[in-house]
């Protein structure tokens, strides 16, 4: 969490999507502090992926204001914004390019923004997501879906940002492989004094890595709470009492 006079990370402010006559999201708010994992959960067309896709710059059809690190983010992100703000997708084999070795993927965003010491930097990526170093030159088929989703970690992390956006960064994963990329996620926020915001369906991975979160329902969010409150029960929205109940147990993963 931040400190007594620190600004957010994030700002977003009565943000509105709308996709012709049918409006997704209703104007949400919320702000992330450094360093902070806020979390986004809801039922599937809850929008919060849709908020996400915004924050990320790749839906450019929005209305309000989101501000990073007291920014204010054009609709159209320039080059330098993406070395701030990564993001993490859902599918690790759909976002990796199944033609492309690894290397030519982490090397990839390297040679866009203009970054030295790529064969230095490749080697301690693998390493920081404790993958060997002879996952280099093989192809995304080759790997198993836990090292997919870490090499899509490490891509994410070679430039060196400050934010983190997780879309459902574990939903594709075998439950016993879920645990795994969850605590590497909180490893690397702890090192390297990240902010992430992350999306699910899954109130018990949300809780596993988050310290707040937003609850999204239609469109809305519809109530912001700690993940200490959420846990004892402390809600004051049905809709999040219903994810609570519907969740097995907040601490299964």
């Amino acid at each position: 969490m931040n400190g007594a006079g620190e600004k957010p990370m994030i700002e977003v402010s009565d943000l509105k999507i709308a996709f012709g006559p049918h409006v997704i999201v209703k104007g949400a708010n919320f702000t992330v502090a450094p360093r902070e994992s806020f979390g986004i959960v809801g039922e599937s067309g809850s929008g919060k992926s849709t908020v996400l896709r915004a924050m990320a710059g790749l839906n450019e059809v929005w209305d309000g204001a989101i501000r990073f690190d007291g920014v204010e983010a054009p609709r159209k992100r320039p080059a330098e914004f993406f070395r701030q703000v990564q993001m993490v997708f859902q599918d690790p084999f759909g976002s990796l390019h199944p033609r492309q070795t690894i290397d030519r993927i982490l090397s990839e965003i390297l040679l866009v923004h203009r970054i030295g010491d790529i064969d230095g930097r490749i080697n301690r990526a693998l390493a920081d997501v404790a993958l060997p170093q002879s996952v280099r030159f093989r192809y995304p088929h080759q790997l198993s879906g836990g090292q997919r989703q870490r090499v899509a970690i490490a891509r994410a992390l070679i430039a060196e940002p400050k934010i983190l956006l997780l879309d459902e960064p574990t939903s594709a994963l075998d439950v016993s492989v879920q645990a795994e990329v969850l605590n590497l996620l909180a490893d690397l926020r702890e090192q390297r004094g990240l902010t992430y915001v992350m999306v699910s369906h899954n109130l018990a991975v949300i809780a596993h890595l988050c310290n707040r979160l937003g609850v999204m329902q239609g469109g809305e969010m519809v109530e912001q709470l700690s993940v200490e409150d959420l846990r004892a029960g402390r809600i004051a929205h049905p809709h999040t009492r219903e994810l609570r109940e519907l969740s097995v147990s907040l601490e299964e993963v």
